[in-house]
């Protein structure tokens, strides 16, 4: 497999699981990619949220995307373990804060000034089908 095949992958299935850590418990929850390049695959959160303190005090996650099949024969996850990097660009932030506006009409505030993006641009990936469910030390992992 090849990187291409990874990020066509995330952008097709952009709502997906990020897991974090805090005082060695884990927290799983649902996340929306923003976009996933050469460059990695950011994803947006605000300051004010224990998503991103907990990212600011480990930056360690896993994330898992989902094609979400009606078939489960045809079920297919793709998994992400990497180091989260806060991106300190103002364009780039406002561009995530700008295609996620519906944020600001659901809470009523302007939230661009809360606005983060982080990104994973090196890890470990790999893909997961019902037909591994018994070869998982075999699969194909892509480092990046």
């Amino acid at each position: 497999m090849n990187i291409d095949e990874y990020l066509h992958f995330a952008n097709d299935n952009p709502v997906c699981f990020l897991a974090t850590t805090e005082d060695d418990q884990p927290h799983v929850r649902t996340v929306m990619l923003y976009n996933a390049n050469k460059e990695g695959f950011f994803f947006g959160t605000l300051s004010p949220k224990n998503l991103s303190k907990q990212l600011h005090k480990n930056p360690k996650v896993e994330v898992c995307f989902y094609n979400s099949p009606y078939d489960f024969a045809h079920a297919k996850q793709m998994r992400l373990k990497g180091t989260v990097e806060f991106v300190d660009d103002p364009e780039i932030i406002h561009k995530v804060h700008e295609d996620h506006l519906f944020m600001d009409e659901i809470t009523g505030h302007d939230l661009e000034s809360i606005s983060e993006v982080f990104k994973i641009k090196a890890g470990n990936l790999h893909f997961w089908t019902m037909g591994d469910v018994m070869n998982e030390e075999h699969l194909e992992h892509l480092v990046f």
